[in-house]
């Protein structure tokens, strides 16, 4: 019999007080999990239990130990049951710093699996970053903080992904006065490179790769500003000549209707709003965020923990779902790369 070559992937339900476990077992209710890999559930089986009931999903699920004793030919859905979270302990809807550490406490235990090679990839629900940082998660992000957990040294970034295109930033969670003196040549080549890098792991062999501008209009040719052409056109034509097809500095309020458009698979954009602005519009119950670059992988909703439909039954699974697709997807490509080696 040939060996199940799915790659494992870390499933957690996401922050208690919100809609995570709704979505999550919604999504694995859908059966498409299964066909894409081997998930391993980790958290608290009374947190999954209460997704159950809010989902109205039936989920086989069975206690196990550790990653190693799992039997993947058997039915249903393997849980690692870190017995930390009681969710009658939280009341829903509302920012808990306990919360919060538990979320975190819980990522990091998969951040340790991932790390040990026991996990593909690290895919959760939605976490609420308020409730992370009062719980003693002391980061501006998850991404950073997935950055200091896995000793990651040099670039890395957010990348949204949205089924039209992917974007990745040159600065990201940071006030825009602050961004302007990190739109860098260095930070430019960097974020070009990792998304050329990023896309081809999920299987486009020659991403097409357009990169905004900074000022309106792309600076009108100096009148609005020069960083086009003192930084950015210059940084572009170097990463060109290396062979990575990348096109700009394009005007921020056109270039993302040509990616919409199929004229790029990825956009590098130099500030958070610039392109989350694009990315939400056209896909916010779609969207998916990962933390490109490190050594493990890491996706999730690209939504948040929505308080106002906690509960009641409505929350939708669509951007849940991708988020595990395309964990599925670096995991396995991670897992190659890591098998070649």
């Amino acid at each position: 019999m040939n060996a199940d070559t799915r790659p494992i992937v870390g499933l957690m339900l996401g922050d208690v007080t919100g809609i995570g476990a709704e979505i999550a077992t919604k999504m694995l209710a859908a059966q498409e999990a299964r066909g894409i890999a081997r998930t391993l559930l980790i958290g608290d089986a009374r947190h999954l239990a209460l997704g159950c009931r809010e989902s109205g999903a039936q989920l086989e699920t069975h206690a196990v130990a550790s990653v190693d004793e799992i039997d993947w030919a058997r039915g249903g859905f393997p849980l690692l049951d870190l017995g930390n979270l009681d969710p009658a302990r939280f009341p829903r809807a509302e920012v808990s710093p306990d919360a919060g550490r538990v979320a975190g406490a819980t990522l990091k235990v998969m951040t340790d699996l991932a790390l040990a090679g026991k996990l593909d990839a690290v895919c959760f629900a939605p976490l609420n970053k308020a409730a992370l940082h009062r719980g003693g998660w002391n980061y501006h992000d998850e991404h950073q903080m997935f950055a200091a957990w896995t000793q990651h040294r040099g670039y890395y970034s957010e990348m949204n992904v949205i089924p039209e295109f992917s974007t990745f930033r040159v600065t990201s969670h940071i006030s825009l006065r602050k961004a302007l003196d990190l739109v860098t040549p260095e930070r430019i080549e960097e974020a070009i490179r990792l998304a050329h890098r990023t896309m081809q792991s999920t299987g486009i062999a020659a991403p097409r790769i357009g990169v905004a501008a900074l000022n309106p209009h792309g600076g009108e040719n100096g009148l609005f500003g020069d960083e086009e052409i003192r930084i950015i056109r210059p940084t572009v034509e170097k990463a060109r000549a290396t062979g990575i097809d990348c096109t700009g500095p394009l005007p921020s309020d056109t270039i993302f209707l040509r990616a919409r458009d199929g004229y790029f698979d990825a956009v590098v954009m130099m500030y958070h709003d610039q392109g989350q602005i694009a990315t939400k519009l056209l896909g916010f119950q779609k969207g998916v965020t990962v933390s490109a670059g490190m050594k493990a992988v890491y996706t999730t909703p690209a939504h948040g923990t929505a308080f106002d439909i906690v509960g009641k039954g409505r929350a939708d699974p669509g951007a849940m779902t991708a988020a595990f697709r395309i964990a599925a997807k670096l995991g396995a490509a991670a897992a190659g790369r890591l098998r070649a080696s």
